[in-house]
């Protein structure tokens, strides 16, 4: 155990990042729904609605003239934007690919297996078919029952024909 606050000399010390540790999924998340957003009229309309109140601002607000025509600072805006927007929209774009991909996967093998089956249940059908074949059904029975019967009949009656012409 430490003693006086000390650490052990036995045990590594924990080391510190500077750097954050980035969860992927939650920056891909993150970048999905911004994308989405960024797909949305309801985007398009805030982002015109954002530009021209900006434009007239900066042309009749004489006062407030932080970015005189040719709106240079709107347009380092449209840039900033553009240069986060692009690889969120790839960083969403990528993610939705790797889940159609394994979609894709499962599909294929689920096709697989129920081809496979469907083999089997075809050959299975077959040996049934063959071995029904070769079963002797209720009607082939009564069939046979009754030319036996038949036969039967014929040869009583062929017997009591010549015990009649000998008595």
């Amino acid at each position: 155990m430490a003693e006086g606050g000390r650490q052990r000399l036995d045990t590594p010390r924990s080391t510190r990042r500077l750097v954050p540790q980035l969860n992927m999924d939650v920056v891909g998340q993150y970048s999905e729904r911004v994308a989405r957003f960024l797909g949305t009229g309801s985007y398009l309309a805030i982002q015109t609605l954002i530009v021209i109140i900006w434009i007239l601002l900066n042309v009749f607000a004489v006062a407030l003239r932080w970015d005189p025509y040719p709106f240079i600072l709107l347009n380092l805006a449209f840039s900033t934007q553009a240069a986060y927007a692009a690889p969120l929209i790839l960083l969403a774009q990528n993610r939705q690919e790797n889940r159609d991909r394994v979609s894709l996967e499962e599909d294929r093998s689920r096709a697989e297996r129920t081809k496979a089956d469907t083999e089997f249940l075809a050959r299975e059908i077959a040996a049934l078919r063959i071995a029904i074949g070769e079963v002797a059904t209720r009607d082939y029975l009564r069939r046979e029952l009754d030319e036996l019967r038949g036969l039967v009949v014929e040869q009583r009656m062929e017997a009591a024909d010549r015990e009649h012409d000998r008595g």
